[in-house]
C-alpha cells in the first residue's frame, strides 16, 4: 500500500475534509468515550454572548482553551467540555433598546415587559450558527449540542439556590449607598464592573477652585478680619457644587490664611488654603509681596501675602455661606449643613487641601457626612411622588429645583448625539462662579474618569438602594484559596487578582434592568419581613399560601410537577421580571410581600455557572459533591476577566462551599493590530475570522497565534506572520513528508513489514535524530503540564525546520535515493516515519486538522484519528546528551562559518580551503574531532584546524560594555574601562570559562561578569572570523584555481539536476550528458568528471561544438548548452 502523495499544500481544503471525517466518524465523541473509566480532566466553557458576532481574537480564546483539552485527552483523561450561552445583562439590551428606538423609561408603557424581554430572547441567540461555525471551522472540540443557557428556568433556579445559600449565612443585605451608576444604562454597576480594561480613560475637564465665603461670626478670632474670608475647594466635578453641604479638612494639616484679589472680579479676598498647596493654587498670575495697596484690577500680576497659619482642627467651628444661590436647602437639619468637618481622608497631594463634600454624589463624601457630629444632611428634594432624590435625576440630567441649569445633563455625554450644547453644564457653572466672586481659578485638567463598561458614557456616584453580598468578610479566604491556584502568568494571579481579591469590595448585586434572572427576594413594605427563595418548589408552595390569603388569584407554575427535572416540565415556567414581578406573597405575620425590583448582576450568572450548567444541586448532585465537575482543573479567558468571570467565580465558590473554583487558570492577553493599536470597527483595523481562514486555514492561523507569543501577551497580529509559519513550519513539514513518501514508495517502504532495525545497528545521524526526538517529548510534554503552550510550538518548529528537515534529512538525501534496498535504507525509513509520526502527535494540539491529516497519511489509515491517540512516551534509552551536543556543536559551527560565505558572497558549493576552530578544553576537543569530516561536508572545507588559545593566529581582544557597565560604575567607568583594556590572554581565558572576573579597581577587589564586556577575535588577513553560542570559527577565503575549477563543477551538477526535474524524468533514471564546449568549463569538467558522472545518474557526458536541441545555460559568468538523454536499458 502507497503513500498518498500530494501536488501541493493547501492548508484550508485539508481543515475543511478533515472537519468532515470527524463529523462523518464522530471523532470528538469517540474521543471522550473510549477514556471512560479514565480519571477526568476538568474544564469550564466561560460563556460568550451570541447577541454579537466573533472576531479574530475568539480564535485565539477558542484555541487556547482547546491545546490543552486535546493533550489531556491525549495524555489519557476523559475531558467533557460543555458550551455555554451568556444570554443576559446590558449588551442585549441596550442592542434592543436601539434596534426597537426606545429608552428604558419606555419599557413598561410603550412595550410591556413581557414583550421587551421577549425580544431580548430572540436576539441573544441571533449569531450562534456563526458562533457555531467558527467553532467548528478553528477545530475547538466542546459540546455545542446540549449547551447551558442562562436564561433557562433551570440555570436560573441554581442561580437562586446559590444566592439563597449566601443568605443563609448572613451574607446578603440591602444598603443606601453612594454607588457608580450608568445613567445611559439606567443602573447601578459593581466595582468589578468598573475595573474592567479600558473603563478609566484619560479625559480634559474644565476644573474649579471655589470660593466659600465663611460666616464671619464662626470664625476664630485668628482668622477674623475686615475683609472677607473665603475657605478654597477645588473639585474636577463643578456639577456637584450646587449639592455641596460641607467642607473636609484634616486635622493635622496646617493650613494658611492668605490675603490677595480675585482674578476674575479683582475684589480683595482672604482665602484659606493647605500650606503645602500655596504655590501649586498661587501660580504665574500670582506673586508674593507685603504692597498690597498699589495693586489695580487688570494688573499683570496678583500680589499676595500670607496673614497667618493654622491647625485644621482648629477651623471645625467654621460655618459658610451656601455656595449655589438657587439650590434649596437641605430638607432636614439644614442648620447643621454648610460648616467644616474633619476627615482622615483629605491630603494635600493636589487641590487646596481642603474637599468639597456633596453627601449625595460620593461614598467618601457620605461616609465623613455621616459620622460627623452632628450628622451633616445630604442636599435631597421631593420629587413628584413625594420620595426625597438628589438634585441629579437617574437620566444624569439636573432637576429644577436647580434653577436655570435645570433639566440640562450634567455631562455632554448623556446628549442625544448631536444635540450637547457648546458650553457644559461644567463651564456654565464655572462662569456663575467667576461672575459671583465664588471661583478662585478655573482650569482644564487632564484626569482618569470611569466609564460604563458597556455604554462606553461616563458613570456618576449616586445613592442607590441596591442587595449587596458581603464580599469583605470572605476576603481572607478568598486571597488564601487564591494562594492554591496556578496562575499563568504567575503576576496575574499574585498582583492584578490577588490586590483586587485583597481590597475588595462589598458585591453590588443589584441592577435596575430588566432582561436577567430576578433577585429572588420578596420583602414586606416596611422591609421588616424578608423572605429569599432557592427553588421554583418553594415559591411554588409560597404563591399557593398568598391564594388562599387572597393575596393571589392563581399559581403561574401550577402546572410546573414537582420532583420532575425533564425540560418539556420546566418550559412550563418563566422565572423571568415580567413574570414573578406579578407575584406578591403572604409574609409569616400576613402582610403582603413584594418582589425586590432589581435583577442579578449578570456577572453573577456567568460565576454560577460550574454548578447552574448541571442545574445542581436539584440534579446531577455528584458532579459537585464529589468532585466529579469540580473544581476544575483548567480555565482560560482573556485578561479582563480577572475582575469579570476569573472573580465571581472564585467568590461564589468560597462564598457558597469554601473552595476554590479553579486550580489552573490562563489569562490570555489582548489581540492587537500589528501596530500594536486595539482593533476596532471605528479604526478600520479589525480582521475577519472567516477570511483570515479562508485563506491560510485555521492550523496556520493557530499556530502562529501560540508560536508567536505568549498566551498572557499581548499579540500584535499580522497576516503576514500566518503566511510565514505556513511556509516555514508547514511547508517545511510537508516537504518532508513529501520526501518520505517519494522515495518510499519507489523502495516500496511498507512500515508494517519491515523488521524494526534495532538502535544500535543504525548511524549516528539516526541516533542523534532519535535522541533529539524523545527529548522533544520530554519538552514538549512538560511544556504543555505547565501550560506553555508557545514553548511547546516553538520547540516542535525549531525540531522540524533546523533538526528533521535542515539536517537529518539534507543529510541523509543519499540514503533514500542511492544504493540498494537494505538495512541501513530502512533505518533511514524507519527513522523518519517515526519521527514524522510522534510529530503529528505531539502537535496535534495546536494544530488538530494538518497533524491528524499526516498522521493517517503515515499509518495509511484513515479511520483513525491521531486525537485517539496517546501522547508519546519518551524512551530515556534513546537519549543521548554527549551525541546531542556533538551534533549541535556541528549544527552551530555550520551556521557560523555559512554567515562567513553569506557575508563574503561566496556559494557553499564553492569549496574553501580551510577553517580554523579555538577548543578551550579537551573534551570540546575530542567532540569537534569527531565532527571534522561532517562539518568539511557540510561547510564544502578542504581542511579544518583546530587550535588551542595559545596559538598566535588567533588573538582575543576584550570590549567594555558601556550599557552595563555605566549604572555599575558611575563615576569610575573610566578606570574599570582601563582595567578591562590591560586583562591579558590568561585572564581572557579565564574570564570565558567561568563567566565572571574578579579584577581590583581602586584597591578594592570586584566582580566582572560576562555581560559587562564582549569578548572576540580579531579579524586575520584573508581570513573571516565570526563567533556564537560560545563559539568561533575563523575562514580562510582565498580562492585557488583548483578550488575554482571544483566549484564550477558543483554548479554544473546542480544545474543539471535542475534539468532532469525539468525534463519529468524520474529520479531513478541513467542519462547522457552534451554539452556545448566551453573551455573554462571544459577544464573544470576535465579535473572532475567521476564526481559529476557519479552525483547526476550519467553514463557519459560530451562536448560538442554544437548541441542539437540545446538549452541555454549560464552560470558563474559561464554560458554553454546542454541536452541531456535517457539511457534506457
Amino acid at each position: 500500500m502507497k503513500f498518498k502523495e500530494y501536488k501541493g499544500l493547501d492548508l484550508p481544503k485539508i481543515a475543511t475534509e478533515v472537519l468532515t471525517d470527524w463529523k462523518q466518524n464522530d471523532t470528538f465523541a469517540k474521543s471522550i468515550s473510549e477514556r471512560t473509566g479514565r480519571p477526568a480532566f476538568v474544564f469550564y466553557e466561560g460563556p460568550p454572548s451570541a447577541n454579537g458576532m466573533p472576531g479574530i481574537h475568539h480564535v485565539m480564546a477558542r484555541a487556547i482553551k482547546d491545546i490543552f483539552c486535546r493533550y489531556k485527552t491525549q495524555k489519557g483523561y476523559q475531558v467533557h467540555r460543555k458550551a455555554g450561552w451568556d444570554t443576559h445583562g446590558l449588551p442585549i439590551e441596550l442592542g434592543v433598546e436601539k434596534e426597537l428606538g426606545i429608552t428604558k423609561e419606555e419599557i413598561g408603557k410603550s412595550i410591556s415587559v413581557e414583550d421587551y424581554n421577549a425580544a431580548c430572547k430572540k436576539a441573544v441567540m441571533r449569531y450562534t450558527d456563526v458562533w457555531n461555525e467558527l467553532t467548528e471551522r478553528i477545530g475547538y472540540w466542546v459540546d455545542m449540542e446540549d449547551p447551558y443557557v442562562t436564561y433557562t428556568s433551570k440555570y436560573m433556579e441554581s442561580v437562586w439556590w446559590l444566592l439563597k445559600q449566601i443568605h443563609e449565612k448572613g451574607l446578603l443585605y440591602k444598603g443606601y449607598t453612594i454607588q457608580p451608576y450608568s445613567p445611559m444604562a439606567g443602573t447601578g454597576l459593581s466595582s468589578h464592573e468598573l475595573n474592567q480594561p479600558g473603563t478609566y480613560q484619560n479625559v480634559t475637564d474644565t476644573t474649579v477652585t471655589a470660593q466659600f465665603k465663611t460666616l464671619h461670626e464662626s470664625l476664630p478670632a485668628q482668622l477674623q478680619g475686615t475683609v472677607p474670608l473665603y475657605i478654597l475647594a477645588w473639585t474636577t466635578t463643578p456639577w456637584t457644587l450646587p449639592s455641596n453641604t460641607a467642607l473636609t479638612v484634616g486635622k493635622k494639616i496646617d493650613y494658611v490664611v492668605v490675603q490677595t484679589f480675585n482674578q476674575y472680579t479683582f475684589d480683595p479676598i482672604r482665602v484659606l488654603l493647605a500650606k503645602d498647596l500655596l504655590q501649586k493654587q498661587f501660580g504665574k498670575v500670582y506673586i508674593e509681596s507685603e504692597d498690597l495697596d498699589s495693586y489695580k484690577g487688570g494688573d499683570k500680576k496678583i500680589p499676595y501675602r500670607i496673614e497667618t497659619e493654622i491647625k485644621g482642627a482648629d477651623l471645625l467651628a467654621i460655618r459658610y455661606e451656601q455656595l449655589w444661590s438657587e439650590a434649596p436647602l437641605p430638607l432636614e437639619n439644614a442648620k447643621d449643613a454648610f460648616r467644616v468637618i474633619a476627615g482622615d481622608f483629605v491630603t494635600t497631594e493636589e487641590g487646596t487641601g481642603i474637599v468639597h463634600t456633596a453627601p449625595t454624589f460620593g461614598a467618601d463624601d457620605a461616609k465623613v457626612a455621616k459620622e460627623a457630629s452632628p450628622e451633616v444632611p445630604p442636599l435631597l428634594v421631593l420629587d413628584e411622588n413625594g420620595t426625597q432624590v438628589p438634585l441629579v435625576d437617574l437620566k444624569g440630567r439636573f432637576r429644577k429645583e436647580v434653577g436655570r441649569l435645570g433639566n440640562r445633563f450634567v455631562k455632554n455625554e448623556y446628549y442625544p448625539e448631536g444635540t450637547a450644547p457648546d458650553r457644559s453644564t461644567d463651564v456654565e457653572i464655572a462662569i456663575q462662579l467667576k461672575g459671583e466672586n465664588k471661583a478662585f481659578k478655573v482650569e482644564k485638567y487632564v484626569h482618569s474618569y470611569p466609564n460604563c463598561w458597556r455604554t462606553d458614557k461616563p458613570i456618576l456616584y449616586y445613592p442607590l438602594d441596591s442587595w449587596f453580598i458581603k464580599v469583605t468578610e470572605a476576603r481572607d479566604q478568598m486571597t488564601a484559596l487564591n494562594k492554591e491556584i496556578n496562575w499563568k502568568p504567575k503576576s496575574t494571579g499574585e498582583g492584578r487578582f490577588g490586590n483586587w481579591l485583597a481590597n475588595a469590595n462589598d458585591w453590588n448585586l443589584s441592577r435596575s434592568r430588566f432582561w436577567g434572572i430576578p433577585l429572588p427576594v420578596w420583602r414586606t413594605e416596611e422591609g421588616t419581613e424578608t423572605r429569599v427563595f432557592g427553588s421554583i418548589s418553594e415559591l411554588r408552595e409560597a404563591v399557593e399560601i398568598a391564594i388562599k390569603k387572597g393575596l393571589m388569584k392563581e399559581n403561574p407554575f401550577q402546572k410546573f410537577k414537582e420532583g420532575d427535572f425533564s425540560d418539556t416540565n420546566y418550559t412550563l415556567v418563566d422565572l423571568h421580571k415580567n413574570v414573578v414581578d406579578k407575584i406578591v406573597l403572604s409574609s409569616p405575620t400576613g402582610k403582603p410581600m413584594y418582589r425586590e425590583s432589581d435583577l442579578i448582576d449578570v456577572w453573577f450568572d456567568s460565576g454560577a455557572m460550574p454548578y447552574a450548567q448541571w442545574h445542581y444541586p436539584f440534579e446531577n448532585k455528584e458532579v459537585i459533591d464529589k468532585g466529579e465537575r469540580f473544581p476544575a482543573d483548567y480555565i482560560a479567558e482573556g485578561v479582563d476577566q480577572t475582575r469579570g468571570w476569573f472573580y465571581t467565580l472564585h467568590a461564589i465558590a468560597t462564598l457558597v462551599f469554601g473552595k476554590k473554583a479553579y486550580k489552573n487558570v490562563v489569562s490570555n492577553g489582548l489581540v492587537l493590530d500589528k501596530q500594536g493599536q486595539k482593533m476596532s470597527k471605528r479604526l478600520g483595523n479589525t480582521i475577519d475570522p472567516f477570511k483570515t481562514l479562508d485563506q491560510y486555514g485555521p492550523d496556520a492561523t493557530r499556530w502562529y497565534m501560540i508560536s508567536n507569543a505568549n498566551p498572557w501577551d499581548n499579540l500584535k497580529f499580522d497576516l503576514e506572520g500566518i503566511a510565514e509559519v505556513q511556509r516555514k513550519f508547514f511547508g517545511t513539514l510537508y516537504n518532508t513528508y513529501s520526501f518520505f513518501s517519494l522515495y518510499a514508495n519507489i523502495d516500496g517502504f511498507d512500515p508494517k513489514k519491515e523488521n524494526l532495525i534495532t538502535l544500535a545497528e543504525r548511524t549516528e545521524l539516526d541516533q542523534w535524530i532519535l535522541s533529539e526526538l524523545n527529548s522533544l517529548i520530554q519538552t514538549v510534554d512538560a511544556a504543555y503540564e505547565d501550560y506553555e503552550p508557545t514553548k511547546a510550538s516553538r520547540a516542535l518548529s525549531d525540531f522540524v525546520q533546523e533538526k528533521l528537515s535542515n539536517w537529518y534529512v539534507r543529510l541523509c538525501r543519499r540514503r533514500f535515493w542511492k544504493g540498494e534496498y537494505g538495512p541501513d535504507k530502512i533505518a533511514a525509513y524507519q527513522t523518519l516515519h517515526h519521527c514524522l509520526i510522534t510529530v503529528t502527535q505531539l502537535g496535534a494540539a495546536v494544530a488538530p486538522f494538518f497533524m491528524d491529516r499526516l498522521y493517517q497519511d503515515l499509518e495509511q489509515n484513515s479511520s483513525r484519528s491521531v486525537h485517539l491517540t496517546d501522547f508519546p512516551k519518551a524512551e530515556a534509552a534513546w537519549i543521548n546528551p554527549e551525541l546531542e551536543a556533538q551534533v549541535n556543536t556541528a549544527r552551530t559551527l555550520t551556521s557560523l562559518a555559512l554567515s562567513l560565505r553569506k557575508k563574503e558572497q561566496i556559494k557553499v558549493r564553492q569549496p574553501l580551503q580551510k577553517m580554523m576552530i579555538p577548543v578551550k578544553n579537551t573534551s570540546e576537543k575530542e567532540r569537534m574531532e569527531r565532527i571534522v569530516a561532517q562539518l568539511k561536508s557540510e561547510i564544502n572545507l578542504k581542511e579544518i584546524e583546530l587550535l588551542d588559545d595559545a596559538n598566535a593566529l588567533l588573538v582575543k581582544e576584550v570590549r567594555p560594555n558601556f550599557k552595563t557597565l555605566g549604572p555599575r560604575f558611575g563615576k569610575d567607568l573610566k578606570s574599570i574601562v582601563q582595567v578591562i583594556s590591560q586583562l591579558d590572554t590568561e585572564q581572557i581565558n579565564l574570564f570565558e570559562e567561568k563567566g565572571q572576573l574578579e579584577v581590583q579597581l581602586n584597591e578594592k577587589n570586584i566582580i566582572l561578569e560576562s555581560s559587562d564586556v564582549e569578548i572576540l577575535f580579531k579579524d586575520i588577513e584573508g581570513w573571516q572570523v565570526a563567533q556564537g553560542a560560545g563559539m568561533t570559527v575563523a575562514l580562510d577565503i582565498t580562492l585557488s584555481p583548483e578550488l575554482k575549477k571544483e566549484g564550477i563543477a558543483r554548479e554544473l551538477v546542480n544545474r543539471i539536476q535542475n534539468h532532469r526535474k525539468e525534463s519529468g524524468l524520474e529520479v531513478t533514471d541513467r542519462i547522457e550528458i552534451f554539452l556545448k564546449k566551453e573551455v573554462e568549463l571544459e577544464a573544470a569538467v576535465s579535473e572532475n568528471k567521476e564526481y559529476i558522472l557519479s552525483e547526476t545518474l550519467a553514463n557519459h557526458l560530451h562536448f560538442d561544438s554544437e548541441v542539437v536541441e540545446g538549452i541555454s545555460l549560464e552560470f558563474d559568468n559561464l554560458k554553454t548548452e546542454i541536452r541531456i538523454k535517457k539511457i534506457y536499458s
